[in-house]
């Protein structure tokens, strides 16, 4: 509890202020016109009626308050939530998902540019909404609604879908000019004012100006039809047709076409179900829900905070924000909103009409949406209680992890973990493993992936949340995978049964009497258990294994196409994938890198002297296998190369003898540390131009 002369100490002006805890944990972040009297609000009788301040909890946890003083309202709400955002404090509203929405891109072609992007720009599915003059739209409440759009606008409107680069390399159309997907700008004499025209289209397409573009395409049509251009006018003729059928499935809810956010709220004791309606041009495109629970923030507060943090990700602002509650700041609410935006917003809490009705709507999606939640919920903890009941475990497996080995015969073994939380894949806990030493021996495999994995210090499940132990381990496999499981977590001195269990998870197989169903092996038990087809137990297990098999199937064959497809340069001593890659980006070709000095390599990004002496060494080393004249044809530059060469091995032993010369970057290779680190879920090698060995 503070003392009243803390309180007397709080200037008197607006700012931020922040509650801590014995700890100098903050709790509380909270904003005022005037700090001292806001705060003394909290521990007076009556003062504030907020449950978690009434009841004494924030208070009892509080010792120390510190303040922030800003010159405006405006200040004090971007450091209230830079600061809440920063500290999570427990008192607060979390934004839980609070990743930015896909949104399509669209740049103004430039006609009289001579880059070729400039004048033909492409529709693009971008995260975040920059100030570069682009065309945004959206958001879209999924991925695949996004997407679904791209391939739309890629079917009826032939704008290019490939890269900048592919667009200045390619030297004649690809398969989406023979599909009649695109115009092909690439390779065709397609003039930049007809692509132009196109452009337009997929602008007013996208913006919602449907009714406009029907007339424009219609225009169109019958002009080339006139002038027998026959397979243009076929061509305008199925846009027109898309667009129809589009503006046949989209529902107007109101006749202000502007783009607004509904923002709806339900709660039930201190859970709190919040949703935002995405209207666009008059129609109901979408919908986000977030959830909180332990929440005992009035309506008002859990609103702004979350408005405030919602739309500080960079997300898209719409021109009116819509809320159903009466917020304490909506004036500085709205003008940060303004100049994130570069216009005007308006954030309106309507009390009649239509916009009303459109709050109640975003407020019934919100019960629906958490009475939905509540019901995965529930099915999750039925499923693994039957589990738990079935496998004989004192408690529900809140959290299962499965390991699984994938090679062929040997070669490129890799082991994949995958992890399920509340019957939920939580892919942000996967991890794979890439083998040592174990050959062709599955067991051996298991045992030193099960090692690497259980034998992390105490600290290290701290802090890394994918290292916490599982309440049951499942290994896919029968009797021998699960002795060697038992076997390694023994060996690190892991106690098993109480808080950790483990089990091998058997697939069904034929045999001459029938078929034989998953079974599970447990440890200390002679019988396998058979698992009912469509039993829940077969359900949840059978999901984790299935998963655990995809996941290191397709870690596996992306090591294995590494090591069968490799560049000439992977051979040169300090040029690893990262130099490899720019040096290809940068030249084009392995034979363009071959064919340059070594000032040139030089100045290449990513690259120095040495670097470049050791590209040079290595070409010449390889032309020297060859005949003179092949050789000379081949290297023009071989004559200046050896001079260049010594010149840059005397540097290097100047640099060793004398201390105060310049050091000289190397790039080291991998080591057998790096090369066998477990990597996490998502990682990809993606090589920009590889020449087959």
């Amino acid at each position: 509890m503070l003392a009243g002369e803390v309180l007397d100490r709080i200037p008197m002006e607006p700012g931020v202020y922040l509650f801590k805890d014995a700890k100098g944990t903050v709790v509380y972040v909270g904003k005022a016109k005037n700090l001292r009297t806001r705060v003394r609000q909290y521990f007076r009788e009556g003062g504030d009626e907020r449950f978690f301040v009434a009841a004494g909890f924030l208070g009892r946890a509080v010792t120390d308050v510190e303040t922030i003083v800003v010159t405006s309202s405006k200040e004090a709400l971007l450091l209230e939530n830079h600061l809440i955002k920063k500290h999570q404090p427990k008192f607060n509203v979390k934004l839980r998902d609070d990743k930015q929405y896909l949104v399509l891109r669209l740049l103004d072609p430039a006609t009289d540019s001579q880059q070729k992007r400039e004048q033909f720009p492409r529709v693009e599915v971008v995260r975040n909404i920059r100030d570069d003059k682009a065309n945004y739209f959206g958001p879209y409440h999924s991925a695949t609604s996004a997407r679904e759009t791209l391939r739309t606008l890629n079917r009826h409107f032939q704008l290019r879908t490939c890269t900048d680069h592919v667009l200045e390399s390619r030297g004649r159309p690809c398969l989406q000019y023979q599909i009649k997907r695109c115009s092909g700008p690439c390779a065709l004499d397609v003039t930049p004012e007809m692509y132009a025209e196109q452009v337009e289209d997929v602008k007013m397409f996208l913006g919602g100006k449907n009714a406009e573009l029907v007339q424009r395409l219609r225009g169109r049509m019958v002009t080339r039809s006139t002038n027998e251009d026959y397979e243009t006018a076929a061509v305008l003729r199925d846009s027109l047709a898309a667009v129809e059928r589009t503006l046949a499935k989209q529902h107007i809810v109101q006749d202000d076409f502007v783009d607004q956010d509904v923002w709806g709220i339900f709660r039930e004791a201190d859970a709190v179900e919040v949703v935002v309606l995405f209207i666009r041009a008059g129609k109901l495109v979408g919908r986000r829900a977030f959830s909180q629970k332990d929440q005992e923030l009035p309506d008002t507060n859990v609103i702004a905070e979350y408005l405030q943090q919602y739309y500080a990700t960079g997300t898209f602002i719409p021109d009116e924000v819509m809320v159903g509650v009466e917020l304490e700041d909506s004036e500085p609410l709205a003008e940060w909103l303004g100049t994130a935006r570069g216009k005007r917003v308006k954030i309106v809490e309507p009390r009649r009409g239509v916009r009303a009705k459109l709050v109640e709507l975003a407020d019934r999606n919100a019960a629906a949406s958490a009475s939905s939640r509540r019901g995965k919920n529930a099915d999750a903890e039925e499923l693994l209680a039957k589990v738990a009941k079935r496998l004989d475990l004192p408690r529900s497996p809140r959290r299962i992890e499965c390991f699984d080995i994938a090679h062929i015969q040997g070669t490129d073994t890799v082991a994949a973990m995958v992890t399920f939380v509340d019957g939920v894949a939580a892919r942000g806990l996967y991890r794979k493993f890439k083998v040592r030493e174990s050959g062709n021996d599955d067991f051996a495999a298991m045992y030193e992936v099960l090692t690497r994995r259980f034998r992390r210090p105490a600290e290290d499940r701290d802090v890394d949340p994918a290292w916490a132990f599982p309440d049951l381990l499942v290994i896919d496999g029968g009797k021998g995978q699960l002795a060697m499981a038992v076997a390694a977590l023994t060996d690190l001195g892991v106690k098993l049964g109480g808080g950790l269990e483990v089990i091998g998870l058997a697939k069904e197989r034929e045999l001459e009497a029938g078929s034989a169903p998953d079974r599970i092996y447990r440890r200390n038990v002679k019988d396998s258990i058979p698992l009912r087809p469509n039993s829940p137990e077969l359900y949840v297990l059978a999901r984790i294994r299935d998963e655990a098999h995809r996941f290191a199937n397709t870690f596996h064959q992306a090591r294995r196409a590494k090591g069968t497809l490799r560049s000439e340069l992977d051979g040169i001593t300090g040029i690893g994938e990262t130099r490899r890659q720019k040096l290809l980006k940068h030249f084009g070709s392995v034979r363009a890198v071959r064919l340059a000095t070594v000032g040139e390599l030089a100045k290449a990004p990513g690259m120095n002297r040495k670097a470049a002496d050791a590209i040079i060494a290595y070409f010449v080393e390889r032309a020297e296998v060859e005949t003179v004249d092949t050789a000379e044809a081949e290297y023009p530059n071989a004559a200046t190369i050896t001079g260049e060469i010594s010149a840059g091995q005397a540097m290097v032993a100047e640099t060793e003898t004398d201390p105060d010369a310049d050091a000289l970057t190397v790039a080291s290779p991998e080591s057998e540390d790096d090369a066998n680190v477990e990597g996490r879920a998502g990682d990809v090698d993606v090589d920009a131009e590889i020449d087959a060995v």
